[in-house]
């Protein structure tokens, strides 16, 4: 993991040592922006008094710097301290005249600066790496994904296989509709089709294509993988449906956790008479708010009533 970058690491230095007088403020500085005793201990044990304002400073971000996780939330948080900082302590800036509050300014102004070339130079660089993977990236039309949808229905292929060509479709639907999709994967034995972030939420997903309706074992298959995940939810497709008595049983007093999409509803996708977007977010609101995982997306009643 990168450590924060040290042009603003050198900046905040500055600044904390043109802020603060006495060594104990800079210690509660510290503290109040989210510091631990882990990160203070070596200042702590040697003694505050026995130790120079500016190697306080040193030694607690050499601390930051040696965390695992090199104390980005620390750096993040001083940052936007010092970013916003207003009050100069008129006793140690005007009475005693330990310190200079134009000079504390121009500190903090520079600061700010580099904060903000360098937040530039991130957008900038996101902004190339977008250009260069859109440009790499297929160009597909809903009109193309249709056609792929319609031929898997008129194809001569095993179920299985058109199983497997639907997560195919299902991936390209996603990345069309610009919601991230992950490609298949085992996980402790178990497969998975893959998985999608909707929302700021991670679901995972199995697609099938049986001939008859998706009965309660597979549905009960899907709900075990899925309890098993922190936070666990999921999206189960199955294009020719699913028994009613097995959506019945798999909400009957359980927590609702699965969300059921069939042929129907992607029909309505790749038609165009709803968004891929708008039909996730119709279902799970649904789900959300009335209990009902089997819903169709245009007029939102229950597919099983």
């Amino acid at each position: 993991m990168q450590t924060f970058p040290k042009d603003i690491t050198d900046a905040m230095r500055t600044c904390i040592l043109a802020i603060f007088w006495p060594k104990e403020q800079i210690v509660d500085f510290f503290r109040n922006n989210g510091c631990t005793k882990r990160d203070l201990k070596t200042v702590l044990s040697k003694g505050v008094e026995n130790i120079n304002r500016a190697a306080i400073v040193d030694e607690v971000f050499g601390q930051l710097n040696a965390r695992d996780d090199k104390g980005i939330g620390q750096y993040r948080a001083m940052l936007a301290s010092i970013i916003n900082w207003n009050h100069f302590d008129p006793y140690y800036f005007k009475q005693l005249k330990r310190l200079d509050e134009a000079e504390a300014r121009r500190s903090i102004n520079h600061l700010k600066q580099v904060q903000e070339i360098r937040d530039a130079k991130t957008k900038e660089l996101r902004k190339q790496a977008d250009e260069r993977k859109a440009a790499a990236a297929p160009r597909v039309s809903l009109v193309d994904l249709e056609t792929e949808f319609i031929n898997l229905y008129r194809g001569i292929s095993s179920n299985q296989n058109r199983g497997y060509q639907l997560e195919i479709l299902m991936k390209k639907l996603s990345e069309f509709s610009n919601v991230p999709f992950s490609e298949p994967f085992k996980l402790n034995g178990e497969q998975l089709d893959g998985s999608l972030k909707f929302d700021g939420e991670n679901y995972l997903v199995e697609a099938k294509w049986h001939d008859s309706l998706t009965a309660s074992d597979a549905l009960y298959h899907f709900a075990y993988k899925v309890e098993g995940k922190m936070y666990g939810r999921g999206l189960f497709i199955s294009v020719n449906g699913y028994s009613r008595d097995a959506v019945r049983a798999l909400i009957a007093g359980k927590s609702i956790k699965t969300i059921l999409i069939d042929g129907g509803d992607l029909s309505v996708v790749f038609s165009g008479n709803i968004s891929f977007f708008e039909m996730l977010d119709t279902k799970i609101r649904a789900a959300q708010t009335k209990g009902l995982i089997y819903v169709d997306p245009l007029s939102l009643r229950s597919k099983i009533e």
